[in-house]
């Protein structure tokens, strides 16, 4: 064994300090168990950082890692994980086998076997259900040549608006936050600025122990003569807090009350850059009008964070000569994630303070390729950042795959993680595909996880490197090949771009995920326009080079980049292309940021409400290159604690682990380091409740309890912390899962999951009792099924038929279409009605008759118009209609008041059609049907004009009604 350091204690290593962009000294790290015949190209995947690596080889196994001195990320540093993690590899649990389960049991099969059936599966749901009863979940630890192959097959191939990765739970609010401010993705910053700023702001983001090499670059800078400031803004005293010239601790869940004091502050202080602001920035007078709301007074009353400090984090940041902000979990799974973290993009912005060295923004992520996830389109958005609401985008797209328009999922906003498992719920997902995550364990409120993963309808597939808390529900597992058992590329935080090269082969039958796409494209026989395959590439190189040309002229501008540039280089960031051959760190060096309309990624939200912004509204304001300056007003969490449940519970990471330990729990010095879960408690509170250090405790939320060990200091009191790492693949023997108690709710913006909150009480108990919720048997393919399994597994299919057969005749599946059709009919009929009534009531004004008995006309046309889809999809009528008649239809008298009403309820019923043609043009859509869109489209443009006269003769005839006497 020969290593630099004991990383698992001796975390950040010696101090290196340096000032100036590109002038942090190398320091080379490595941990090695034996003499490496050769060493690979690689970089990190065990955090965001992407740091660049060496694998040692030898005799075909992994025997260390070294960093690369000369890469731009970490100049050979390497953190804990980094030089732990690779032990996986050759863990003795790794899946070799796939397995297909037969009678409730999982057991081993060919490669055939279970890509058939998976193949068969996919097309009897299509043709039965349609693409929309297929779902994907991805993760943020494949290869951006994997997420391209997936998102093409996804989009393009079936056609499913139903695909999300994992990085939903750790970094969806960096994208969305990005996207409201900026008009896309993509980080403005670099970590170069870290080498030059004058000041640090971490918001929610505990960097010793998430990124510890980007750490180790704060910590050098803060050793040299004229360090940088630093503030950090964390409920809990971690590293990073006493590392910290001013520390906040806001109650969870105030972030946004916390930062509109503070921005409250910068702008009534003028520490602002006007010229900037007027130059490059939209929306300042709304945001100095919300910020008016929160003087330090009231930041304070509802953070807990004490004036004198908030005013002190306010001025250091108002007369910070550079400054960098970064935020994470802290900040986007709590309450009011994407306001919280757009108003940190504030606080840059009217400082002036963006596309230069030591002035940038890092919305942190929280794995290394999520960037890729949301790069590609793997998340549920459109390749390199497109905006599924611009049709020209999606033509853009259709015309790089080859394929009709029509059939990308564009029909209405992409299905987030949540929404996928909730319709996974409800039945109308009937077959999951999920890749190397574990939302057993990662996901809240696993009781409900669990129960719908084990829906007997629900057709699971889990594609992982180890048995998991999920695999144990899949029907069909198959094994992946981990890092360094593959070749493709990975894009970090800050843009970076790292190959990493293919060192030793995969365990057993184990393959890389690009080839069990590739594999799965090939017997579904994906065809574009021209009959030819869809997916045009076999290797991945060749898979990267399709990426480039669909990212040509976008902000991920990859076309500069190649794998020979990669191979040669120490990491290159996008945008990558004829302007920048290598690279560029500063993106927005001409202050000019992609909001303009036909450019930007989205047209935005309410950041309240997570209502979009309709095209016709943006482009009506359009930024046009500015950045967009949103406010947002503070929302309490939805959950709080009370007398029951007296305490808040945080959930977050520790430095020596990694999502829920299928790597790291497998590799010995990190899984010495943190070998269980412990929660968090300040000393009041233990002193209160009689709690010491190590005691078992039970923590209690609405949806759960586990057990753990007391861990007494460093938090607030009122608060916990737990580590969500832990979970059952290990069989504790005990409940110890934090998710068992979080919250199934997201943000209203980016949809992630609300893990930093959720009320809970505790209790000190003697020994665990609580019983494990679910076991793990890591080698079900040493377990072979006997020939009296295979008869009872044809019996049970045979059954299963049956019984499927009755239930149909109980309760017949059918499409709700066929409700909406029924809707509109009966909608179109009630308005020939209505225009009817009103014009025989008001004959003797000038305008009503003429335009009722035009209005009566159009409405009787649209209700024959709809005839034949009600042959092709049948209708119901629910009732709606007889109670909108006795509502609306009410007999009145000619004139004034009455005539008003009249138009109001008018005004009503057109709505009621115009929801109901808003529903059915997406389901139109989804079907594909053109004719039916057709005829929508043309009902709809009638119904916007009768819309629109209604409303004007409303506001005509409102004042002299309401308010001259009669």
């Amino acid at each position: 064994m020969s290593q630099s350091r004991n990383s698992t204690h001796d975390i950040w290593g010696a101090r290196t300090p340096f000032t100036g962009s590109n002038q942090w000294p190398e320091r080379v790290d490595h941990r090695i168990t034996e003499e490496p015949d050769r060493w690979v190209q690689s970089a990190c995947v065990l955090c965001s950082n992407g740091c660049g690596l060496d694998i040692g080889v030898k005799d075909g196994r992994i025997v260390g890692v070294r960093g690369r001195a000369s890469d731009v990320v970490n100049r050979g540093r390497l953190g804990p994980k980094g030089l732990n993690g690779w032990e996986a590899n050759h863990s003795p649990d790794s899946l070799t086998k796939q397995l297909i389960r037969r009678s409730g049991v999982l057991q081993a099969a060919t490669w055939d076997e279970a890509m058939d059936l998976i193949s068969k599966r996919t097309v009897e749901l299509r043709d039965r259900y349609t693409a929309s009863a297929i779902g994907f979940y991805t993760t943020g630890q494949l290869f951006l040549e994997e997420y391209y192959t997936l998102g093409v097959i996804g989009k393009a191939g079936l056609g499913t608006p139903h695909m999300d990765g994992n990085t939903r739970l750790c970094t969806a609010t960096a994208a969305a936050a990005l996207k409201e401010t900026f008009g896309s993705d993509g980080q403005p910053g670099s970590y170069f600025d870290i080498d030059d700023t004058d000041c640090l702001v971490m918001v929610g983001h505990n960097m010793a122990a998430t990124d510890t090499v980007l750490w180790m670059r704060v910590l050098d800078r803060r050793r040299e003569e004229r360090p940088p400031k630093l503030i950090v803004i964390d409920p809990r005293e971690t590293a990073t807090a006493k590392e910290a010239d001013i520390h906040l601790a806001p109650r969870v869940g105030s972030n946004v009350a916390l930062l509109n004091g503070i921005l409250h502050l910068i702008v009534e202080n003028g520490w602002i850059d006007r010229p900037f602001i007027e130059a490059h920035t939209t929306g300042f007078a709304q945001l100095k009008k919300v910020l008016a709301g929160y003087p330090p007074q009231r930041a304070a009353e509802v953070s807990g964070v004490p004036i004198e400090q908030i005013e002190a984090a306010a001025r250091l940041i108002g007369e910070a000569k550079s400054l960098v902000c970064t935020s994470l979990q802290g900040v986007y799974q709590s309450n009011q994630a994407t306001a919280a973290a757009v108003q940190v993009n504030n606080i840059n912005l009217i400082r002036g303070m963006i596309g230069r060295p030591g002035c940038g923004l890092l919305q942190m992520n929280g794995q290394p390729t999520a960037q890729n996830t949301r790069e590609t389109g793997a998340n549920g958005d459109l390749p390199a950042f497109r905006n599924w609401d611009n049709p020209k985008h999606i033509e853009e797209l259709a015309t790089i795959w080859n394929v009709d328009p029509a059939t990308i999922p564009h029909w209405a906003p992409p299905t987030h993680a949540l929404q996928i498992f909730r319709y996974c719920e409800t039945g109308s997902i009937r077959m999951l595909w999920i890749q190397a995550t574990n939302p057993a364990v990662s996901m809240p409120n696993l009781p409900r996880i669990r129960k719908l993963l084990s829906n007997p309808d629900l057709f699971v597939i889990v594609q992982d490197a180890f048995m998991t808390e999920t695999a144990e529900f899949a029907d069909v597992v198959l094994p992946a090949a981990l890092w360094g058992e593959k070749t493709g590329c990975f894009t970090n935080v800050d843009r970076t771009v790292h190959i990493s090269h293919k060192a030793i082969e995969p365990p057993g039958e184990a393959k890389s995920d690009f080839d069990i796409f590739l594999d799965f494209a090939r017997r579904m026989d994906f065809r574009d326009k021209d009959d030819a395959p869809l997916i045009k590439w076999s290797t991945p190189e060749q898979a990267f080079e399709a990426w480039k040309a669909c990212t040509r002229g976008r902000p991920c501008d990859y076309t500069g980049l190649t794998y020979e540039k990669l191979s040669h280089a120490d990491g290159v960031s996008w945008p990558c292309n004829e302007e920048h051959p290598d690279g560029e760190h500063w993106p927005y060096k001409d202050l000019v940021f992609p909001t303009d309309a036909d450019y930007c990624e989205t047209f935005g939200h309410d950041l309240i409400t997570g209502g979009a912004v309709s095209p016709e509204k943006y482009r009506a304001s359009n930024p046009a290159g500015r950045a967009i300056l949103k406010p947002a007003e503070y929302v309490p969490p939805s959950e709080a604690p009370d007398k029951q449940y007296p305490f808040v519970l945080t959930t977050g990471r520790l430095v020596h682990h990694f999502h829920t330990r299928t790597k790291t729990g497998r590799a010995s010095e990190l899984q010495a380091a943190a070998p269980d879960e412990t929660v968090q408690i300040a000393p009041k509170d233990a002193s209160k409740l009689r709690i010491k250090d190590g005691d078992w405790v039970r923590i209690t939320s609405r949806r759960g309890s586990i057990e753990a060990e007391a861990d007494i200091g460093d938090i607030e009191p009122g608060h916990l912390f737990l580590p969500f790492h832990f979970g059952y693949w290990d069989n504790p023997g005990r409940a110890r899962a934090a998710n068992e108690l979080t919250l199934y709710e997201w943000d209203a913006v980016s949809k992630q999951p609300h893990f930093k909150y959720a009320a809970v009480k505790l209790k000190k108990v003697s020994k665990p009792s609580l019983s494990q919720p679910e076991s793990v048997d890591l080698h079900h393919e040493e377990h072979p099924a006997s020939s009296v399994v295979h008869l009872a597994q044809q019996a049970g299919e045979l059954a299963g038929d049956v019984i499927t057969a009755i239930e149909q005749k109980i309760k017949p599946e059918r499409s709700h279409i066929s409700d909406y059709i029924g809707l509109l009919d009966e909608s179109e009929k009630r308005l020939v009605k209505a225009f009817g009534k009103v014009r025989s009531t008001h004959p003797d004004e000038p305008d009503i008759g003429p335009l009722c008995k035009l209005f009566a006309e159009w409405s009787a046309e649209a209700e024959g118009t709809l005839k034949p889809f009600v042959g092709t999809y049948g209708e119901r009528r629910e009732g709606e209609p007889k109670r909108l008649n006795k509502a609306l239809l009410v007999k009145r008298k000619p004139g004034g008041f009455d005539m008003l009403r009249d138009l109001h309820d008018l005004w009503l019923l057109v709505n009621e059609s115009m929801m109901s043609l808003t529903v059915l043009e997406q389901a139109a859509r989804a079907l594909r049907d053109k004719e039916l869109l057709d005829t929508l489209k043309n009902m709809r443009d009638r119904n916007e004009r009768q819309q629109t006269w209604l409303k004007t003769r409303i506001s005509q005839a409102a004042p002299q009604t309401l308010v001259v006497p009669v």
